[in-house]
């Protein structure tokens, strides 16, 4: 290991055991308490999808930033309404702003994302999302993005090889997509969230 690495990370360490409260609030922004601003509702992009996951096409867009899922294919993701309505997003961070914020008239009985270990296309509903805070250690195309892993100990392993032997993947590190609202949600894509 080069001494870079030792300090990515340990930058990764310091931001995911210290600094999530400080990544929230700055991803958050302003402070305006007469904001009466109603959470973003993310309209579906897709029809007639009577159950998932479907292939991507050339002309998906991203249900959340608008972006081509096809661009940023290594983080891709979607998920299906119980009406048939379904959305594309091209990183895990949309996936969880479009959940954490949208209320659509129709549940979601689906959702699946790309496997950081494998490159699969899972299962969202069962996957281990890595909550990654730090910038400096994340490789991203969009800055910063939780890591999806439909094993667990894969999850573990990716925090073992950031020695993150003196953290708690139980506490809050490694969350369920059934776990993910506004406030995780505002650490990837806050400027696309109502300030609360």
């Amino acid at each position: 290991m080069t001494e870079r690495d030792g300090l990515e990370r340990r930058g990764l360490l310091g931001a995911l055991g210290g600094g999530v409260i400080a990544g929230i609030a700055g991803c958050l922004g302003g402070d305006d308490e007469d904001d009466d601003s109603q959470a973003q509702v993310y309209e579906p992009t897709m029809e007639g999808v009577e159950e998932g996951p479907v292939e991507f096409g050339d002309d998906d867009s991203c249900a959340v930033c608008n972006m081509s899922v096809q661009e940023y294919f290594g983080g891709r993701g979607q998920l299906v309404h119980e009406n048939g309505l379904g959305a594309t997003f091209e990183s895990p961070g949309c996936l969880f702003a479009y959940i954490a914020s949208s209320t659509p008239d129709s549940p979601i009985t689906g959702a699946w994302t790309v496997d950081r270990r494998t490159g699969d296309l899972i299962d969202a509903t069962e996957a281990h999302f890595v909550l990654i805070t730090d910038k400096e250690a994340a490789d991203d195309p969009m800055g910063i993005d939780p890591r999806p892993y439909a094993d667990r100990e894969d999850a573990v392993a990716f925090l073992e090889e950031w020695d993150a032997e003196d953290l708690n993947p139980e506490e809050d590190i490694i969350v369920g997509l059934d776990e993910v609202d506004l406030e995780i949600a505002s650490i990837y894509r806050g400027s696309r969230l109502p300030d609360e």
